[in-house]
């Protein structure tokens, strides 16, 4: 929901402020129109459902995967596709992967968005429906900022839709930012009041390799991405999650494991290892690969888990979101 156009438009109509939080409230319950609406006068819906659209972007393809993940691909208003994905878990948590950007500028080898051609930063509006889409499926809890873009580079908007979650049932402990390492946006994170949690895709531990895999390492080399990160820590008290895709014979051998032990702190960094969903570019590790660099990790005291792979069969899972 375009919530400036929302509010022009209630403005225009002589409506009393508080309308807007009214219609507001409703769609972040999950009111499927304006018809929904039942405390709004009949004459006001009426008005609304002409001029103001409940949602900035268009649905134009969902699948369902066999492990009850959905993704949903939408249309902004000048075509740009966006695409988002519900993961529905065993525990009973909804986890939803929003995309921040159509597209992404950043070209990391392994991802397919970062093959696409580069579209334009994402409005907060528009972030917000991706949410929205899916709470009016069912209630959501979870929010993850790890679909297609960089949330760094469209912080602004990707804040201001962390503002609003809260009302969809989504608080900012319950909501991860995830990044390639862009340094502006992690200070500017460290300094925000909403505990919002980092995440940072690391994938190597060498700048070699990692320049290799992400081209963005020569901007912001390892070890200044890092130190932005312990200082993040140490102003938030919240640990940093690293993301490290598991790569067959590229970054998954047991010296990289020592290397990663090596320029971690374990009080303020835990790593998750990500099972690789093709792509078409790399292929990914064993299980028994993963399993071995897990274990070292924790040998020396790093704390490491295994990321539950969920929509990989429709091309849902992390790194595989390309409209």
């Amino acid at each position: 929901m375009d919530l400036d156009l929302l509010g022009a438009t209630l403005d225009e109509l002589g409506e009393p402020a508080f309308r807007t939080r009214q219609v507001w409230r409703w769609a972040a319950r999950g009111a499927g129109d304006y018809e929904a609406m039942t405390d709004l006068p009949l004459a006001l819906r009426e008005q609304l459902a002409e001029r103001v659209p409940l949602s900035t972007l268009e649905v134009t393809e969902e699948a369902h995967a066999s492990d009850g993940t959905v993704k949903a691909l939408f249309r902004t208003h000048d075509g740009r596709p966006v695409e988002a994905v519900l993961m529905r878990f065993r525990d009973g948590r909804r986890s939803v992967c929003l995309s921040s950007q159509s597209g992404c500028p950043l070209t990391c080898t392994f991802c397919a968005t970062g093959a696409m051609r580069f579209g334009r930063n994402l409005t907060a509006s528009e972030i917000l429906d991706q949410a929205l889409h899916f709470r009016r499926l069912e209630d959501v809890d979870h929010v993850v900022f790890m679909g297609m873009g960089e949330p760094l580079l469209n912080l602004d908007a990707v804040l201001a839709a962390c503002r609003r979650l809260p009302d969809l049932g989504i608080t900012p402990r319950r909501t991860a930012i995830s990044t390639v390492g862009w340094i502006p946006g992690i200070d500017r994170l460290a300094d925000d009041e909403a505990p919002i949690r980092l995440a940072l895709s690391l994938h190597a531990a060498d700048d070699a390799l990692r320049t290799q895999l992400m081209p963005v390492n020569e901007r912001y080399p390892l070890a200044d991405v890092l130190a932005a990160c312990r200082a993040y820590f140490e102003v938030t008290r919240r640990t940093v999650f690293i993301e490290y895709v598991m790569l067959a014979g590229v970054n998954d051998r047991h010296e990289q494991a020592r290397a990663l032990v090596d320029v971690l702190d374990p009080r303020a960094f835990k790593v998750n290892l990500i099972p690789y969903n093709p792509t078409g570019t790399f292929d990914g590790s064993g299980r028994s690969a993963i399993d071995a660099f897990r274990a070292v990790l924790e040998e020396h005291g790093l704390r490491a888990t295994v990321r539950l792979t969920r929509g990989a069969d429709m091309d849902a899972a992390c790194g595989q979101l390309a409209a």
